[in-house]
């Protein structure tokens, strides 16, 4: 899994970045990946239900709920109210949302 932030914009004329947000491939790590919701969420009707993971990983100071990962050929963003970082533990859990481009 590829761990993706924000890279350092360049100032144009008038000190915006006027590319567009890009994001740079900070780390590769190992992580477990599952899906977040299952067949219940299909039964009931959602069409969304394999588009949210749930990940762990090793705690790192890389990653964190404004960091995008990439898994399997798909870009996700982190959902930031599940994003749980244990250092004592020594493990980062979250869930994250595929990002559908146009």
């Amino acid at each position: 899994m590829s761990i993706l932030n924000r890279a350092e914009a360049t100032a144009g004329d008038y000190g915006i970045d006027s590319s567009g947000v890009q994001w740079a491939t900070d780390a590769v790590v190992w992580a477990a990946v599952d899906w977040a919701k299952g067949m219940r969420s299909l039964n009931a009707g959602s069409i969304d239900a394999y588009a949210v993971i749930m990940v762990r990983m090793n705690y790192n100071t890389i990653i964190n709920m404004r960091s995008r990962i990439a898994y399997d050929g798909t870009t996700y963003q982190i959902l930031p109210e599940t994003f749980h970082a244990d250092k004592m533990a020594n493990t980062i859990q979250f869930n994250a949302q595929a990002i559908l481009e146009s």
